[in-house]
């Protein structure tokens, strides 16, 4: 098996047996300590509280709304960071003018702004929503920005040997060249999304995965609080792969998809 293939197959052998130890030598810690249940409750009661939670239409109702408000957040936030990144770093000028804006906005914990937002759009999906796409806004932006401005000179002069106007250096250079730069910011964005809509569930919602964990923290039903933690983590990696799968078949020229250079 060459390196490619071991790369692929590699996670799909070690994360699963990584996941049973853990689980393996949590059970016979929790039960070797006799840790109480409401501090640390052993995975057997949190895979069978799991299973009840996954029998019932209404967790699927909040998984429903949590990943409707990911994927719309995440989407606004890359379509806005793309499009913003272009803008800038195709306009030095533009992006000296806003950069101290830019950086005010980026180091205020976002979080603090959910309370406006929930005065502002109250309750229900928007304010997750907006706060999602926030999150995810900034890191997708800033390697837009960096993806236009990395464009090797070389390639450019070899452009305008062929006397390729703006227009078609962009779509068939710059474009190129700035993929991956879009996708690392996407794999950063989309975990920023996912712990975005959580939060806003968590601090102003009623429904969604942040809200049941509200719900079984008041209850005080410590292995029903860790299924959904489980299940949160689900969902957060079924979107991680989601947009690692697709810069695979987006970019699969490029070495960040295997770790190196395709040999050969």
């Amino acid at each position: 098996m060459n390196r490619r293939k071991l790369i692929k197959v590699l996670p799909w052998i070690t994360t699963p047996g990584l996941l049973v130890v853990l689980f393996v030598v949590w059970e016979l810690s929790v039960k070797a300590l006799d840790v109480s249940p409401l501090v640390l409750p052993p995975p057997s009661q949190v895979f069978e509280n799991l299973g009840d939670l996954l029998v019932q239409a209404s967790t699927w109702q909040h998984v429903r709304i949590t990943v409707i408000e990911i994927v719309i957040g995440f989407s606004v936030g890359v379509a806005a960071g793309i499009i913003v990144g272009v803008l800038l770093g195709k306009l030095p000028l533009l992006e000296a003018s806003v950069r101290p804006l830019i950086i005010a906005l980026e180091v205020i914990p976002k979080v603090a702004l959910i309370p406006l937002f929930v005065i502002w759009f109250g309750f229900g999906m928007t304010t997750k929503v907006i706060i999602a796409a926030l999150l995810a806004f900034f890191p997708v932006m800033l390697n837009v920005l960096l993806g236009v401005r990395s464009v090797d000179r070389g390639h450019r002069d070899v452009m305008q040997s062929i006397n390729a106007n703006r227009w078609q250096t962009f779509t068939h250079l710059e474009i190129k060249s700035m993929m991956p730069h879009v996708f690392a910011g996407m794999e950063t964005a989309i975990v920023l999304a996912v712990i975005g809509t959580i939060v806003g569930e968590y601090l102003g919602g009623n429904e969604g995965l942040g809200y049941m964990v509200v719900r079984t923290l008041n209850e005080l039903n410590a292995p029903a609080l860790f299924a959904v933690i489980l299940m949160l983590a689900s969902v957060g990696l079924a979107m991680y792969f989601i947009v690692t799968s697709f810069k695979r078949l987006a970019i699969p020229w490029h070495e960040s998809v295997y770790g190196r250079k395709a040999e050969g």
